[in-house]
């Protein structure tokens, strides 16, 4: 039982300790594009996508890195995605097809 208690401790401590390096960072979306065309980060680091045009986007990626879809958004709001495993994630959005970025996402 004292070994479990040790290894829970250990293991709680590993993901507190992760989640103290990992990193936040923007991307924003004007002119139908995003502010980048690529984006490295690492395991456990977070984008959020703010929606700067006029209109809504919705960003999504069916990677198998990292799948999501943030839903429609209006202009000024921003959406986070933790990425959680390393790969690559093809970035999309559902309403404007032009509008792809990579994110690379290293251990």
């Amino acid at each position: 039982m004292k070994h479990d208690i040790r290894l829970a401790f250990i293991f709680g401590l590993l993901l507190v300790s992760a989640s103290l390096h990992a990193k936040d960072f923007e991307v924003s979306q004007k002119d139908k594009k995003f502010s980048r065309s690529t984006l490295t980060v690492k395991v456990g680091d977070a984008v959020s996508f703010k929606n700067e045009d006029a209109f809504a986007h919705n960003i999504f990626s069916l990677s198998d890195t990292k799948t999501f879809d943030l839903g429609s958004y209006p202009s000024g709001q921003a959406k986070k995605v933790v990425f959680d495993k390393p790969g690559m994630a093809e970035i999309e959005c559902a309403i404007h097809p032009d509008m792809t970025m990579v994110v690379e996402v290293q251990k």
